[in-house]
This record gives C-alpha cells, structure tokens and sequence, in this order.
C-alpha cells in the first residue's frame, strides 16, 4: 500500500498512480475491497470469496496472480482489478509474448507511483518536473483508449502528517460545514480535496475527460496516531455512503466515484512501514467484521 505524505498546506503529497490495462466504463458508484494477502493466517481463497459474496462486495482489488484465488472467483460474479506484481514488469515490458501469455492467464494492470505537486488549493494539482514528463505520455494513452487512472488516497496519511493544518474532523467526512473553499468551490471533507488535486493535475497533463478510481482509501484501526476502531468506523462508513451518494467532487459533480476499500483482512506480515500498515482489514482474519457496514 502506498503511503500519502500529504498535507493541504502547499506541499505535494505522494500517490500510488496505476494505469488499468483492461477497458471499462464508470457508469455508476461502485465499492470494491481490495483483498491483500500479506498475512499467515487469513482464511482460504473459496472462503475469502464466499465472504464477498455474503457482504454484497461486487468487486476485488488483487496485487499479484494467486491461482487458487483466480479459481475460486470463477461464477462468482466478482469483477476483479489484479496488479502486475513489480517484480515482473521489466520482464513483461520488454517481452512482449510474455506480456500476452500474461494477459491470457490473468488480467492485467501496470502500477507507477508519482508526485501530484501544489495539492492546495485542488485546483493547483499538477504533475511536475521529471512526473510531468512521465505522466504526460500515461495520460494521453489513458484519453485515447478511453481508460480511467487508478489513484490510491488516503487522508488518515495527510492528517497524521499535518494535524495542526488538517482537523480530524475534514479527514474523516464529520465537519460541520465547509473547511476550504478553492475559487467557487468547497471542500467539507479532505477525500474530495485529494481526489480533486489529482484530477486538477490529469487535466493539466492533457486528459480533461480522463477518469479516475480510487483504487485504495481506508484507515487503520489501531498502530498510530488516531488510529482506532471508532475513528475507522466513522471514516469506511462515511466513505461508503459518500460513494453511494453519486454527488462527484466538487470539481467532477455528478461523477461516480468507483472507489477500492483498503483492506480486506488485517495483514500481520506487512513489511516496513508504520505498524498502522497491519491494521487497515475492515475484518478480522478470522473472518469475524470490525465494523458494521453496508455495501448493498
């Protein structure tokens, strides 16, 4: 998971920027929930998906192929996103026969990671310097194929890292009224800021229709500052109706916003990082729910 040093005050914040590979089209909000598998004692592939089922969740985030997993979603109905692993993209970029076997035997996404610079005000995102020249190329690939970007956004990352510029209340939906205001635009929850910034910075780069998905957003319940099950509870529920409610950002009224929950299950192997990173499943990993939501 990638992590976002953001603040709202003028300094850039880091995105995991991810370029999906197979075409479709937002025509309506949807939550999916990201399924990591950096853990010794999560449940079997057939009942991780039985638990999909069983909630309602219609839709899988995966960061490497798993057969077994691959197996078990076969009839189910789940529509899966499922990364090309780091560690094999300079062998499929530079192979193309393998890149197709690949594509035949999954499905495919590429990952990058970038700088979306000047996130305050939103309409100030922009992709800069050597991110600039990177993603320009990224972003009209992205136009002319009519495909989304896929951007992972955490505010519970921006507001531990800026606690006396961000309020807990704007990371977690709860403010009472607008907090930011960006020309004739207002921001009452630092999800819509982040998310704008970043649209800001894909309009300015050339792709002005480009849509994005949030391919990760969660908030962990115990392991740092304001990490709790009651403040994760707050943030994954407002999240889901936030979604559901099909207003848009401000900049992007009215547009569906397919969001990916950040995570599945606890991760009690999750290498480097906060402790935080092992406590961001909205279940145990003995499939018992931390939280009571509705994804109906």
């Amino acid at each position: 998971m990638a992590v976002l040093h953001a603040t709202i005050q003028y300094k850039p914040f880091l995105v995991s920027l991810l370029i999906l590979l197979v075409h479709f089209h937002i025509t309506e909000a949807q939550v999916g929930v990201c399924n990591g598998q950096d853990g010794n004692n999560l449940p079997s592939s057939q009942e991780v998906v039985d638990l999909y089922k069983s909630n309602g969740i219609g839709r899988m985030r995966m960061y490497a192929p798993n057969a077994q997993a691959l197996q078990a979603l076969r009839g189910s109905n789940i529509e899966l996103v499922l990364d090309v692993p780091n560690s094999d993209l300079q062998r499929l970029a530079n192979d193309t026969a393998a890149a197709s076997q690949w594509v035949q035997d999954n499905v495919s996404t590429a990952t990058y990671s970038t700088l979306v610079s000047n996130s305050f005000p939103p309409s100030d995102g922009s992709f800069d310097g050597a991110a600039g020249s990177f993603m320009g190329p990224i972003i009209n690939f992205l136009k002319n194929t009519n495909n989304p970007l896929l951007v992972n956004i955490y505010p519970y990352f921006s507001r531990i890292g800026n606690p006396q510029a961000i309020t807990l209340q704007y990371a977690l939906f709860t403010a009472p009224g607008v907090v930011a205001t960006d020309g004739q635009l207002q921001y009452r929850n630092l999800f819509d800021a982040l998310l704008d910034a970043a649209y800001a910075a894909v309009e300015k780069a050339g792709g002005p229709n480009v849509e994005i998905v949030v391919s990760e957003s969660g908030w962990p319940s115990e392991g740092g500052a304001d990490a709790s099950v009651e403040n994760a509870q707050t943030y994954y529920t407002n999240l889901i109706n936030h979604v559901k409610d099909a207003g848009g950002s401000p900049r992007r009224p009215g547009k569906a916003i397919e969001t990916y929950l950040f995570a599945m299950f606890d991760e009690n192997q999750k290498n480097g990082g906060a402790e935080s990173e092992k406590h961001f499943g909205i279940f145990l990993p003995n499939k018992q729910p931390k939280y009571q939501l509705n994804f109906n």
